[in-house]
């Protein structure tokens, strides 16, 4: 790599550059891992930010966390034995077991993949 210099003033300062932010989209989950490492490990934080691939990378973390949620949530629902014909027939009661199904899903999602 090499180091060039521009004089500004007096001073001769390195030239250095951020690469392009990339346009991705970062979800729920990306952020809330980015607010995590920005906290908690501001040298990966850093490197991430600084190397150009901060976004690319959260938008990874959030699409892998939305895919074990649906896949939690499925396997939840039919280890518990919540269908379309318990829907059919008690709606409250659906909404119940999804809701608690959901989130335990997500808990599991935010410890297992955002707050590391």
């Amino acid at each position: 790599m090499e180091l060039t210099y521009k004089k500004h003033g007096e001073y001769y300062l390195p030239d250095l550059d951020i690469p392009a932010k990339e346009k991705v989209s970062v979800n729920r989950y990306g952020r809330m891992h980015g607010n995590y490492l920005e906290k908690n490990n501001r040298t990966a934080y850093n490197e991430l930010l600084f190397s150009g691939r901060l976004n690319r990378y959260l938008a990874e973390v959030g699409e892998q966390a939305e895919k074990m949620l649906a896949l939690l949530t499925e396997r939840y629902a039919a280890a518990e034995n919540v269908t379309e014909e318990m829907k059919m027939s008690d709606q409250m009661g659906w909404v119940r077991a999804m809701n608690s199904i959901r989130n335990r899903a997500e808990e599991v999602v935010l410890s297992e993949l955002v707050y590391c």
